[in-house]
């Protein structure tokens, strides 16, 4: 496992674990809570920059075949 997806998961852990704190009081920290928040968008963003698009060599798994048009 490289680094940067450690640091990806951290950051998704750490974020999530923060959120719930912030909401478990009876008195929610809104500044906790969104900090929570914002960490763990930041680590969901990270990884999936990482992720293929699924539509990036649409052209080369395509099983139709176009035929050239005759011009009579």
């Amino acid at each position: 496992m490289n680094i940067s997806r450690a640091i990806n998961i951290v950051c998704i852990a750490v974020g999530s674990i923060i959120a719930f704190y912030a909401q478990a009081g009876a008195e929610q920290n809104t500044f906790l809570l969104i900090s929570g928040i914002v960490l763990l968008m930041f680590g969901v963003y990270r990884t999936s920059r990482n992720i293929p698009s699924k539509y990036d060599r649409q052209e080369d798994e395509t099983f139709i075949k176009s035929e050239p048009e005759d011009e009579d």
